[in-house]
């Protein structure tokens, strides 16, 4: 990691970028913050104007500029592929993967503010990075640390809300009850309801926005010791930054597991618009539905088996093989199990993305942390022996685009060996992290004046009779 204290902070940097010629041709656009402001608010309110009329220049210039035709199969295939969505805090390439404001993950590895020397990312950082596009410096991610911990404190009715759901319902169902309570709260609807300039929208959203970034790991901590830990409560911690702060809020304060989550909730911030959570975010905001209202609406999407409870599905899976074949399973064996699991009818879980044709980046760094803190742990042998063993099978099998892992097939692992082992739960950890990406794209919807979103449906029949005229 790289703290950046000034120039001579700035000078290391070109110099290794120097030696990195890969390197230096993706990042020479990045701005270092130097500015000594350390309020966030402060820097969009300087940001904001300037982005205005370069998307107002860029619609009245280029309005009319084809992007590329829709085809019968994009309509059929749940509009992928098509171009279709604004979406400013990060973009996701096929080859490359996910890059937030233009920086990988492996770069943003490298030059966000960490904890400790050489330790990972602080969420913290990726959040001003989102919604500024510059790298902040280590005391201006301190302070916005400093301003999410002030606005922590959860009231009281939301936790009635939620205990008053059965323990056993799910932590996604649960979680966002406890968001939904907390909408009561909103600035941005207090503010609609008096009457406030468009101009101005972006203020409100802010607010809120932050509100319920820092709120959600409390809320999300109290689901987890209500349903796991008899309801007791572990208080957050003022001393603690947002990752470590959750970690020790669920009831783990290794060192190796703060770590792990501020890495956890940094790459499953976000992952661009096009995703479930993401695009139903966007969408139901786009009604003008307060911060609070359009997360829950992600929430709900990010529960669902295809999206977020993905990474729940891949440690069960695995669990199924240990319990099958043991921990000591040969090559062969494991071969069979998957096929076993294929010709079933079934997916192997953890494999394959809807844009990705390579790796995840994500998936790539929770493995070099892995090899860092838990190289002989048995789960991880298994799950390095399936990344050799899955993706040639599925290339026999045929039908599967991208048959490499993606970023659920690690997660589970890390949060297993680190005792977070009820995988019923890790959606939510999905969800406290997803909070960053969307409210900084929220944010940004509300001071570009982006409008509601209503696509063109069309029918079968109409399909039908537009192929046989084209014909």
């Amino acid at each position: 990691m790289v703290f950046f204290r000034g120039v001579s902070a700035l000078s290391k940097l070109r110099s290794r970028l120097v030696q990195q010629p890969s390197l230096t041709s993706t990042v020479r656009w990045l701005q270092i913050e130097t500015s000594s402001d350390l309020d966030l608010h402060s820097q969009l309110k300087e940001l904001i104007p300037e982005r205005q009329e370069r998307l107002k220049k860029l619609k009245s210039e280029h309005g009319k500029v084809q992007l590329g035709n829709i085809t019968v199969d994009m309509v059929l295939g749940g509009m992928r592929g098509m171009t279709g969505l604004l979406w400013e805090t990060s973009l996701l390439d096929p080859d490359e993967g996910i890059r937030f404001r233009g920086l990988s993950i492996p770069e943003c590895q490298k030059v966000l503010p960490a904890a400790k020397p050489d330790g990972e990312p602080l969420p913290e950082g990726l959040l001003w990075l989102l919604l500024t596009g510059k790298v902040p410096t280590k005391g201006q991610v301190d302070a916005l640390s400093k301003e999410l911990r002030s606005r922590a404190a959860v009231p009281d009715h939301v936790y009635k809300a939620i205990d008053a759901l059965p323990v056993s319902a799910h932590p996604m169902t649960q979680l966002t009850t406890g968001v939904m309570a907390l909408q009561v709260q909103s600035e941005f609807q207090k503010a609609y309801e008096k009457g406030i300039s468009k101009s101005k929208y972006w203020e409100p959203t802010y607010e809120d926005s932050l509100s319920l970034i820092a709120q959600l790991p409390v809320v999300a901590a109290y689901v987890y010791r209500r349903i796991y830990k008899n309801g007791r409560v572990i208080p957050k911690d003022d001393s603690l930054d947002y990752g470590a702060n959750f970690s020790n809020m669920l009831g783990f304060d290794s060192p190796e597991m703060h770590e792990l989550m501020r890495l956890y909730i940094t790459i499953h911030s976000d992952h661009e618009g096009g995703n479930v959570s993401a695009h139903t975010g966007h969408l139901v905001a786009s009604a003008l539905s307060d911060p609070y209202l359009s997360f829950a609406a992600a929430l709900n999407g990010l529960a669902g088996p295809l999206h977020g409870l993905a990474n729940q599905e891949v440690l069960l899976w695995i669990k199924s093989v240990v319990d099958e074949c043991g921990e000591n399973i040969t090559t062969e064996q494991l071969k069979d199990y998957v096929w076993k699991t294929l010709n079933s009818g079934k997916v192997v879980p953890g494999f394959g993305h809807g844009v990705l044709r390579k790796t995840d980046p994500r998936y790539m760094c929770q493995r070099e942390f892995a090899l860092k803190h838990l190289p002989k742990d048995p789960l991880f042998l298994l799950v390095s022996k399936l990344y050799e063993v899955v993706p040639p099978i599925l290339t026999e099998l045929g039908k599967v685009k991208n048959p490499w892992p993606n970023v659920d097939a690690h997660s589970g692992v890390l949060l297993n060996y680190y005792g977070l082992t009820e995988a019923r739960y890790f959606t939510v950890l999905f969800g406290v992290s997803r909070s960053i990406g969307i409210c900084s794209q929220l944010i940004w919807d509300r001071a570009l004046g982006l409008p509601l979103e209503r696509p063109k449906s069309v029918t079968t029949e109409w399909l039908e009779n537009h192929c046989k005229k084209s014909a």
